[in-house]
Order: structure tokens, then C-alpha cells, then sequence
């Protein structure tokens, strides 16, 4: 029986804990052995589910470099904005990486990635989590099969969930691009990284890009509401308030996402929760915030050959992240609604549905992953073992790629003209 993969966490939050759950389940085949994180809470946390040697707890992940290579890989989740430097520094120590998506907050940054993993000769895995989901990985089974023929335009639409957007992206730590990063690269570079992937190997020729913060701003702020909350006598008619959010939850038992997040020193409790709302970021009213990223957004693309792509993101929705895709071939058409895909065949005119087996646990992971933060840690897990870099589908190229492809969507978005793919033609 070989010895299971030892790795390190960077980054004990939400994301590092879902990775480090692969260990409690298959803990022979993978063990936390260290993590690194400033807040004592989180690494204390990771420390007591894994069982980790005191020795093995750092505060800053540079302390973990000056100890001789005591690991097989490193699991990288911190903040977008540090992904590089860790990334970059584990890659030349010679471990293999598994990197929380987004790579990096700049093209530059995600090419020196990159580059430190290619020449240190060491695996990199992103977290593009939707590449590992078992029913979306039949779409692209089902094209490479031609069965509907040659891809002539997809379509997919993200539903951020209303909620959901309210918690991340004007209260949360991707509100504002410069302390993360824009919405397209935070949210969706997963989605643009799957269009991409489905289109083959064509290279995108040209993307356009429209999007707007929409309605959480000052001027939206109801008569009467307060600043927070807590201390609003209006909030029982506001959708967005913070107290059906987190305070009715947690009175119901739901100490997980996304009650969990706003409680960074203490596990979740009506008082811990009211004390976040009452002084955190979370318990303002979601039209006094400091947000500018995107709520919505649409991004139009050409592939060679004349493939063209079309994705739309919604904060504004009932479903959350659970994703729609309609591709349309020359022999017939897929659609999947987030469960299964159908496809239509032109000649017969029937429809047939697909599935696939999910062995993944249930409550792993984050709701609209659909399991795939568990196929993703097995497949990173199973290519260290193996020395089998193949088994990855979110690997260094191709992910280069699609991001390359998400910052031209943004260039074109913020310039306000079509963007010709790496080239500085103007519209």
C-alpha cells in the first residue's frame, strides 16, 4: 500500500477547509500535514480536524519555505490577490500546486505562474471546479463524439442567486476589484473557461463585453432604512436583509455557508452572528456598501471557424449558480439545465437524455458545484500519487488560456469596443 500524499494549506478558509475534508474521507490516500494562515481561529480549526503536529502551524506561508520540503503538494486558497507569490514560491521549492481560481489578478501574473511550474517540473491544478463535475464533462464527451455534429454557437448562463451575490460580491470580500479582483474573473472564469473548453482547440479571435453595477448603490437605498440592519425599520421588506441572511439561519441550525463565513474567530452562534452584524461588513445595508464590481454581465465570442459564444451573468436570480448551456451543432443540439443533458437530433428528431454517476458525498463542497470541488481533489490527489499529470483537466495551458481570455472580456468591457484576441487592432 503506497504512503497517501502529504499536502500543506494555504489559506484556511471556506475553500481550504472543503479541500481538507478529501482528507477526513480518503485519509489513505491524502493527509493535511501543515497549514498556514494568519487568523488563529482558522488554522486551529484545520489543526483539530487533522489532527497536525504544532510544528506544522504557521502564520505566514513564507515560514513554511525555510523548513526543508516536508510535503508532496501545497493547496493555495487565499485571497485572490495572493495567489502569485505563493504559488510562484512553492512551484520553485518543488511542490505540486493546487491553486484556488482565479490563478492571479493580472495576465502577467498568471503567465509567471505558469512558468515557475513548467520549469520547476511540478504539477499545477486549478480550481475550476466545474471541469471535474460529472455531468458537465459528459458535454464535452458527447461533442468530441459528434453528436451534434460541428459546434456552431454556445450558449451559458450563470444565475449568481440574489443572496448570494448581496453576501460575496457588495457586503463580501469581492465587493470592490481593488482589493480582489472583477466580477468576470472572481465569479466566472470558470464559466468563460468551460466556453472555451467546449469550442476545442480553436483560439478565440474577438470578444466584446457589457456589464454594470445595477441597483446596489446609494441612490436605490430605501426611504427610512438605516445603515445597518440591525438598526433598520425597514428591513423586513428588504430581500437583501442581513438578518434573514445569517441571523434567521443560524436560529435554524444552519451554521455553513454563508453564515460560517462572516464569523472569521468563533464558531457560528446567534451571538457571534449578531456581533458581525452589529460591527462587520456583512451587517450593512447592501445600498451603503463600497461595492463596484459587475451584478451583471454578458460576453460575446468569435472562434476560428466561425464558432461563436454567448454568456450571460445574473446576480439578480432565484437559483444559485446552478448553471444553464445550450450548444448548438449542424447534426443537433445539447442542453443541460444543471442536472442532465438532453440532446436533439436533427435526423431522427428525437431526444435523448444524459447522465452521470456521482460518487462524490453528499454536502461536500459548496452548493452549485454539484460535487466537483470533491471529483477536483480526487483527480489532483490521484495525479500526485501517479505522477500522472493527464488526470488533471484544469492544468497550466489551457487555464493560461481561458484567463487570458476572461482579462481581453474585461478590456473590452472597461474600453468599450471590441477587442481583437491578442492583438492591438482597434475596433
Amino acid at each position: 500500500m503506497t504512503s497517501p500524499v502529504r499536502v500543506i494549506v494555504v489559506g484556511a478558509g471556506n475553500r481550504g477547509e472543503i479541500y481538507g475534508q478529501f482528507a477526513s474521507i480518503h485519509p489513505e490516500r491524502v493527509k493535511v500535514v501543515g497549514v498556514a494562515d494568519p487568523r488563529k481561529f482558522a488554522r486551529t480549526k484545520l489543526q483539530q480536524q487533522h489532527t497536525i503536529v504544532d510544528e506544522n502551524i504557521f502564520e505566514d506561508w513564507h515560514s513554511v519555505l525555510e523548513r526543508e520540503k516536508f510535503a508532496d503538494a501545497v493547496i493555495i486558497c487565499t485571497p485572490d490577490r495572493l495567489h502569485k507569490e505563493p504559488a510562484v514560491a512553492f512551484a520553485k521549492k518543488g511542490y505540486h500546486v493546487l491553486l484556488e481560481k482565479p490563478m492571479a489578478t493580472s495576465a502577467e501574473d498568471c503567465t509567471a505562474i505558469v512558468e515557475a511550474c513548467t520549469q520547476s517540473g511540478v504539477m499545477l491544478s486549478v480550481g475550476h471546479v466545474l471541469r471535474y463535475d460529472p455531468v458537465i464533462h459528459k458535454i464535452k464527451e458527447l461533442i468530441d463524439a459528434g453528436v451534434i455534429g460541428d459546434v456552431i454557437h454556445i450558449q451559458h448562463f450563470e444565475p449568481v442567486g440574489f443572496y448570494h451575490f448581496a453576501h460575496s460580491f457588495v457586503r463580501g470580500n469581492w465587493r470592490k476589484e481593488a482589493e480582489s479582483s472583477f466580477a468576470l474573473l472572481a465569479k466566472s472564469c470558470h464559466d468563460i473557461d468551460l466556453m472555451h473548453h467546449w469550442a476545442g482547440a480553436r483560439r478565440c479571435v474577438k470578444v466584446s463585453s457589457f456589464g454594470s453595477v445595477s441597483h446596489f448603490s446609494k441612490e436605490n437605498k430605501p426611504p427610512g432604512a438605516a445603515d445597518r440592519c440591525l438598526d433598520c425599520s425597514v428591513e423586513r421588506d428588504c430581500p437583501y436583509s442581513a438578518r434573514k441572511i445569517y441571523l434567521d439561519r443560524v436560529k435554524q441550525g444552519h451554521t455553513g455557508w454563508p453564515v460560517s463565513v462572516i464569523c472569521q474567530s468563533s464558531i457560528p452562534d446567534i451571538e457571534s452572528v449578531s456581533e458581525a452584524l452589529r460591527t462587520g461588513p456583512h451587517g450593512r445595508c447592501v445600498y451603503e456598501c463600497d461595492n463596484d464590481v459587475c451584478s451583471n454581465q454578458v460576453v460575446n465570442m468569435e472562434f476560428e471557424g466561425g464558432v461563436t459564444a454567448a454568456f450571460s451573468m445574473v446576480a439578480f436570480t432565484e437559483e444559485i449558480c446552478n448553471r444553464k448551456t445550450t450548444i448548438y451543432g449542424s447534426k443537433g443540439e445539447l442542453s443541460y439545465d444543471g442536472h442532465e443533458v438532453r440532446v436533439f437530433n436533427f435526423l431522427t428528431e428525437r431526444s435523448t437524455k444524459h447522465t452521470a454517476h456521482n460518487n462524490a458525498p453528499s454536502h461536500f463542497g459548496m452548493s452549485g458545484h454539484g460535487g466537483a470541488d470533491y471529483h477536483l481533489m480526487d483527480a489532483f490527489i490521484s495525479a500526485v500519487a501517479n505522477n500522472d499529470p493527464s488526470l488533471i483537466r484544469s492544468g497550466p495551458e489551457e487555464t493560461l488560456l481561458s484567463h487570458l481570455l476572461v482579462f481581453e472580456a474585461e478590456r473590452s468591457r472597461v474600453e468599450s469596443r471590441v477587442v481583437y484576441c491578442g492583438d492591438t487592432r482597434q475596433s
